[in-house]
């Protein structure tokens, strides 16, 4: 769906590049994410795919094509929701989403049955501006789905919700991509991209150091350890365990047959972790 190589591209030809020669490919059906830190070039380079950057060097292939050979056909097949709701205020959410739906060829999804879904039914005849931001990127979320896009481009998606909403939008990202449809992800979130991608790109700095599936990297990254928690003299105890060794050590049996068990943990690293060991840096 979705193939980069070599990008670059610089805002001022005088200034550095915001984004350094990066490769990476988005398959049918699949859940990318970018993570990285605020200003890695996760946002910029999402802009260079979708169209709204020009004068990028290299090459973005989209459904087999040549970004620049794309004309205004894209927009039919792609559906793009930023981190900053950009919404009609004087507009209710009803009348937002039919403006919308008006500038497509394809027949809308129902309007409110995705109002009711991202729990705005109750508001849809209130004027956008008076929406709290959380409600903004609901409204946001369902726009840009609206024409039942093959592509989709979602910045950010969770941000300023709470975690009910949060829930919300993320399912029905995982409902999208069981329908077939690509979804490109940016975001700084890692509990966000480990629940919902089948693959990450590190970003920082205008380069992606690592790309791979979150499970792959917290198995390859991750420490090869497991911790038991137990009762003992009325208080938690707790010991760890080489993983190549437990099936040898008699200390391990010896706790799981006669102590209480409280907790047994593998040491997962999460995705945070492994970006700040592979990249030094942090994603907040």
């Amino acid at each position: 769906m979705i193939t980069v190589n070599n990008l670059s591209f610089s805002y001022n030809k005088k200034q550095p590049k915001v984004i350094k020669g990066i490769d990476f490919s988005v398959d049918k059906g699949e859940i990318f994410g970018f993570l990285g830190p605020s200003g890695a070039g996760k946002t910029t380079t999402q802009r260079a795919i979708i169209g709204l950057l020009r004068g990028y060097e290299g090459s973005i292939q989209i459904m087999g094509r040549e970004r620049s050979e794309w004309n205004n056909e894209i927009f039919e097949r792609i559906g793009v929701a930023f981190d900053s709701p950009n919404l009609y205020i004087k507009l209710t959410a009803i009348e937002n989403l039919e403006l919308m739906a008006s500038y497509y060829q394809t027949k809308p999804r129902d309007i409110l049955k995705l109002l009711k879904r991202v729990q705005l039914y109750e508001a849809k005849d209130k004027k956008v501006e008076s929406y709290s931001r959380g409600m903004k990127m609901r409204l946001n979320f369902i726009r840009a789905i609206l024409h039942n896009p093959t592509l989709i481009f979602l910045d950010e998606p969770t941000a300023g919700l709470d975690p009910v909403n949060a829930k919300i939008i993320k399912d029905m990202i995982v409902e999208l991509k069981h329908q077939g449809k690509t979804i490109f992800l940016t975001t700084h979130n890692m509990e966000v991209a480990d629940v919902l991608c089948d693959t990450i790109a590190f970003i920082v700095d205008g380069s992606i150091p690592l790309i791979d599936s979150p499970k792959n990297l917290k198995l390859t990254y991750g420490s090869h350890k497991v911790i038991v928690e137990f009762m003992e003299r009325q208080q938690i105890t707790s010991r760890e365990f080489d993983f190549q060794e437990i099936k040898h050590s008699k200390e391990f049996l010896d706790i799981l047959q006669n102590k209480e068990i409280k907790t047994i943990h593998s040491q997962e690293a999460t995705l945070e972790d492994i970006f700040i060991q592979i990249t030094g840096r942090e994603l907040s």
